[in-house]
């Protein structure tokens, strides 16, 4: 800012490179004014409207100069090193147990849903979501797209609430509200989806396939983030197994007739009696 031309581009830079995070505002302060204190030294310069001094003068400027460029030299090593000291912004791993569910709460406003046996590590606008189920509510930021990451593909936040489901089957993102963008980063282009509210996009290794839901399956899919299972017309089988996913103790349907029928029903996760 001090030293070239400054222009209204090159503070909307720095504005926005501000409002990245605290970190970059004290940085900001604390080598302003250790710049600022620096500016002080100026007073010994010589000055320039006088001329270039005599040789015997400029030798007895030397030391002035070096005490100049040390003052500059000592403000540079003070910001790298309160630089260091900062708070960075590293990346935190959050995991629930089987059975188990927390909520993350991120500095922008967002919001995290951790179901049973789930493991996500977040840095700042992005998540890896490494195993298990996540519902995300995101604080939109046009600028900054909140990203999600599991296996090899990339969820990019586009104003959206929306759960992500890692399974055998492949990563299943389910959109209940705005819009996400879900692509292969090492894939062709044509992978890629961008998902509207009731879309249900499953992708594997080879292909994203996207379906739609009613508003009311996507509740019935997220019923886990009020502590209950909820099922329409699903298969005993199936209905044990996802009981599974919450409790140590398993369900097992032993004959594969009985594993056909289908049941309805609202159950507490961890209510293997009913």
């Amino acid at each position: 800012r001090r030293f070239w031309d400054w222009g209204d581009e090159d503070q909307k830079r720095l504005e926005a490179w501000l409002a990245q995070s605290v970190s970059h505002r004290v940085a900001y302060w604390r080598l302003n004014a250790g710049f600022e204190r620096s500016e002080r030294l100026t007073a010994l310069r010589q000055p320039e409207a006088f001329g270039r001094p005599a040789p015997s003068e400029r030798a007895r400027a030397r030391p002035v100069l070096r005490l100049a460029a040390a003052g500059v030299a000592a403000v540079a090593i003070f910001g790298v090193a309160s630089l260091q000291f900062l708070p960075s912004q590293k990346a935190n791993t959050y995991e629930t147990q089987v059975g188990g569910r927390q909520t993350i709460v991120l500095t922008d406003g967002s919001k995290i849903d951790l179901n049973t046996g789930t493991v996500v590590r977040v840095k700042g606008r992005s998540a890896e979501l490494i195993h298990g189920e996540a519902f995300f509510q995101i604080t939109h930021d046009a600028a900054r797209p909140f990203v999600v990451t599991a296996g090899n593909h990339r969820i990019t936040d586009l104003g959206t609430k929306f759960s992500v489901r890692t399974a055998q089957a492949g990563l299943e993102v389910s959109l209940v509200q705005g819009r996400a963008r879900i692509d292969a980063p090492d894939a062709p282009a044509q992978r890629a989806a961008v998902l509207e509210p009731g879309d249900v996009a499953v992708a594997t290794a080879n292909r994203i396939s996207v379906t739609r839901k009613s508003q009311q399956d996507l509740a019935g899919e997220l019923g886990w983030r009020r502590g209950v299972l909820v099922f329409h017309q699903t298969t005993l089988g199936d209905a044990a197994a996802e009981f599974n996913r919450y409790n140590s103790k398993k369900l097992i349907v032993a004959d594969a007739r009985a594993a056909k029928l289908t049941i309805g029903a609202t159950f507490p996760t961890d209510d293997l009696g009913a």
